[in-house]
């Protein structure tokens, strides 16, 4: 989508495209494994879609996702608002597994990317956006100011990330643990199992019957 009209396709950008595939592994290493979800990034700036400065978010979130083991699009740089909204339409249309976006999530009033996203969202899952602003937090106090939400609309989820290069960085170290187990979940994965050792019943043969467990501070 362009910063001065009309709608592009997921993994179109307000300036050089960047599709599927430029992002074909399968020609770059022959014989690997394709990625068995898609991914897109979204940059949400109203001055990187007019190209006033260069858009630093993005890339990072392609990177990112790509590490992660995703097909990734993008990124697609589109204005704050309804054309972010438009953009993430069309991305669950288009059976994304993942959005990542960067960008428009603070307390402007021109920060609108959490509204637009919320509006599209089936249901939420807080426990995302509380980490990413958690780990922001151990960077600059202000990460709380950071309004981004994460959910799933059908079966794509969408998270947002803070428009700076260092939340952008900030979230995805939180994500790469989260999303590739995330989007298992959603598209009906089981849970992984864990090994799980039951604690002994027996009394420890350097404790006596009766005597105060190492814990017990009466």
């Amino acid at each position: 989508m362009s910063g001065h009209g009309g709608a592009e396709q997921p993994g179109g950008t307000g300036h050089a495209a960047t599709g599927p595939a430029q992002h074909d592994a399968g020609n770059a290493h022959q014989g690997a494994e394709e990625p068995s979800h898609r991914a897109l990034a979204v940059t949400a700036s109203n001055r990187a879609a007019a190209q006033v400065y260069a858009d630093k978010g993005g890339p990072l979130l392609v990177e990112g996702l790509t590490a992660m083991g995703f097909a990734t699009d993008g990124p697609t740089v589109v204005p704050d608002g309804e054309p972010v909204r438009q953009v993430l339409r069309e991305a669950v249309r288009a059976g994304y597994a993942v959005v990542l976006t960067t960008g428009g999530t603070g307390i402007n009033p021109n920060d609108r990317t959490p509204e637009v996203t919320r509006s599209l969202l089936d249901y939420e899952i807080p426990g995302i956006a509380e980490a990413i602003r958690a780990e922001g937090r151990t960077k600059v106090p202000t990460a709380s100011l950071s309004r981004g939400v994460a959910g799933v609309a059908d079966s794509t989820l969408i998270v947002n990330l803070p428009g700076s290069s260092g939340g952008v960085k900030d979230g995805l170290a939180v994500l790469a643990d989260l999303l590739p187990h995330a989007v298992d979940q959603i598209h009906g994965g089981d849970h992984p199992q864990h090994a799980h050792t039951e604690p002994s019943t027996e009394p420890s043969a350097s404790r006596q019957p009766g005597d105060p467990r190492g814990d017990d501070h009466r």
